[in-house]
């Protein structure tokens, strides 16, 4: 669970960085609003798994 945590935060980290770089975004707000936004995901999906796992024990 905790590498898929990490996956989920980077690729939205990557494709909020690449929207920075591609639209000059000053401040980087993409790459902030979009790694935010995936800790947020991360975080929905593990709160889910744990939830399935205690469901079937």
């Amino acid at each position: 669970m905790p590498f898929q945590m990490g996956v989920t935060i980077y690729a939205f980290y990557w494709v909020g960085s690449w929207l920075d770089g591609k639209y000059q975004v000053e401040g980087e707000w993409w790459m902030k609003g979009l790694t935010m936004l995936g800790v947020l995901v991360s975080m929905y999906q593990f709160i889910r798994q744990v939830n399935y796992i205690n469901k079937n024990e």
